[in-house]
């Protein structure tokens, strides 16, 4: 029986439709290899599916022995053209001031999809996250016409089972893009610790806020043998692990409170405002077992004082 390609492996059938003549035929060519000005290509309209560029060995490749594989654009009006693949090396060449080697092709809007499609999808060197991005941005974006934007039509466009596609999205939704956008492609990261952090997410919505500093910080700190978004990953997930007594930030140092007559008595509160914890130490054990015994009373109580003052 076959098997689809995992994601991260070579799709055979994409291959194929790379070299099909009706393919082909569809990239009515302007002559052969163009020499374009960086400013004249523009690169909105297309599936980002990059998360961090990083094009400093590029640019320095690129810089020494010159930028030897074309990008491929689609002219608009006027001077102008729009990138179809080839960002990281439209990006290097423009920090160099060099103009850019392009193949200039007549296409529609369904073949340039197709065409940054199999691009995107035989490179090996896109992370899990940044796949499942792509997936997303199939089905939420305005790419496909709306009767396709179906996991079962993105699924045969990437060469998946609509379940695959499904775990995809799963992630994407409840990590959510802002938290993946800080911390990066995270290449060394599969699918497995990125369904843990799921998971960990699902079970307590957290304050995003301190997951989004945890990967910031990771980040600054990381060591220049470290991947600075893998590091950022494992902090997120890490703060996200934790129980939420632990992760709730006190909004200050939370100094003891002396209370004549009981003891003292710590208050914490998270930097959100919505959760207090109560560090009391009585002089009499038993006035603990009393406010335990009467605790839904006394909040009850505590919360109608509260509402007559506000009144």
């Amino acid at each position: 029986m076959s098997r689809k390609p995992r994601l991260g492996q070579v799709n055979p059938a994409l291959s194929t439709l790379f070299s099909a003549p009706d393919v082909q035929g569809a990239r009515r060519l302007r002559g052969g290899i163009s020499e374009l000005d960086a400013g004249q290509i523009e690169t909105d309209g297309r599936i980002s599916d990059r998360l961090d560029l990083d094009v400093d060995g590029l640019k320095a490749s690129i810089e020494k022995n010159g930028q030897r594989v074309p990008v491929l654009v689609r002219p608009l009006e006027g001077d102008r053209y729009r990138l179809i693949y080839g960002r990281r090396r439209l990006e290097a060449c423009r920090l160099l001031g060099k103009p850019v080697r392009a193949i200039v092709a007549e296409l529609d809007d369904e073949q340039a999809l197709k065409d940054q499609l199999i691009e995107n999808l035989e490179r090996r060197d896109l992370s899990f996250i940044e796949r499942a991005l792509v997936a997303s941005a199939l089905l939420d974006g305005n790419q496909l016409e709306s009767a396709e934007r179906t996991n079962k039509s993105v699924a045969e466009i990437l060469g998946l089972t609509e379940a695959g596609v499904s775990q995809l999205l799963s992630v994407v939704r409840a990590v959510g893009e802002d938290l993946i956008q800080v911390i990066g492609p995270a290449p060394g990261i599969g699918r497995p610790r990125w369904e843990e952090l799921k998971k960990s997410l699902s079970a307590d919505p957290s304050n995003r806020s301190l997951l989004m500093e945890a990967a910031l910080r990771a980040k600054r700190t990381a060591l220049p043998s470290q991947q600075s978004s893998d590091h950022a990953f494992l902090a997120v997930l890490a703060e996200a692990s934790k129980p939420i007594q632990i992760r709730a930030a006190p909004t200050e140092n939370a100094p003891s409170v002396h209370i004549d007559g009981v003891g003292s008595a710590i208050i914490k509160t998270s930097n959100r405002g919505k959760r207090l914890k109560l560090d009391m130490q009585a002089t009499e054990p038993d006035f603990i077992k009393w406010i335990e015994r009467n605790a839904s009373t006394l909040i009850n109580d505590l919360h109608k004082r509260w509402k007559r003052e506000e009144d």
